[in-house]
C-alpha cells in the first residue's frame, strides 16, 4: 500500500522518512515514552534511523502497518500513531506523544482521523487498543477517541523482556456512525 496523508483541524498525519529521524530520536529520549512503549531503551540514533528508514516504509509496503507521524502545520513532530494489522479486518492502534505537546488533545484527534480512514479505506471492522495496566494517559486518549475499554489481559505485553498485564479496548465502525464491511451480530441479552 502506498502511504497516505491525512489532515485534521490542527494536524498533518503523514509517513515519516529520513528527514524525520532527528525529531523521532529527540522525542524518544523521553523516559515516559521509553517506559510505556516497547521501543528500545536506551533509545539510540540508530533505532530512530531504522524506524524511519526501514520499519515504517516496510510496513506500508507489505500492508502490515500504517504508521503516521503527527505534525503541526509548522512541521513540529507531535507524536506517532500506527495501525498494525493483527488479523483479517482487525487492526491494533498504538501511539505516543512528545512531552511538550501533551495535554492538547492532538493524539485523540489523530486517533479518530486514522480510525475513520481505517474503517472506510482499509476495510477494518475492529480497531483494538492495548496499553500496559497503569498507563492512564494512553487509556484517557483511547476513551476520548471513543474506544470501549473491555478489560484486562494477563501477561499480554512483553515490554523489554518482562511480561505485563494490558488493558484492551475496541472501536467499531458503528461507534463512529460508519458502516462495517462485514455483518456484526452481537449476542442477544
Amino acid at each position: 500500500m502506498e502511504p497516505v496523508t491525512l489532515t485534521t483541524g490542527r494536524l498533518v498525519l503523514r509517513t515519516v522518512g529520513p528527514q524525520d529521524t532527528d525529531a523521532v530520536y529527540a522525542a524518544c529520549q523521553d523516559p515516559d515514552i521509553q517506559r510505556w512503549t516497547t521501543i528500545p531503551s536506551p533509545y539510540l540514533r540508530e533505532h530512530a534511523r531504522g524506524f524511519t528508514e526501514q520499519m515504517v516504509p516496510a510496513g506500508w509496503a507489505d500492508d502490515s502497518m500504517a504508521t503516521f507521524g503527527l505534525f503541526l502545520p509548522a512541521g513540529d513532530l507531535v507524536g506517532m500513531l500506527g495501525v498494525t494489522m493483527i488479523s483479517l479486518g482487525v487492526g491494533e492502534i498504538g501511539f505516543w506523544c512528545a512531552e511538550e505537546h501533551r495535554g492538547h488533545g492532538y493524539v485523540t484527534e489523530a486517533a479518530v482521523a486514522v480510525a475513520r480512514w481505517a474503517f472506510t479505506d482499509r476495510a477494518i471492522d475492529r480497531l483494538e487498543w492495548r496499553a500496559e495496566v497503569g498507563n492512564t494517559a494512553s487509556r484517557a486518549v483511547a476513551r476520548r477517541a471513543g474506544f470501549t475499554v473491555e478489560g484486562t489481559l494477563r501477561s499480554a505485553i512483553n515490554n523489554k523482556g518482562t511480561r505485563r498485564d494490558a488493558w484492551i479496548g475496541s472501536l467499531l465502525p458503528s461507534d463512529l456512525a460508519l458502516p462495517s464491511t462485514a455483518p456484526y451480530l452481537p449476542p442477544r441479552p
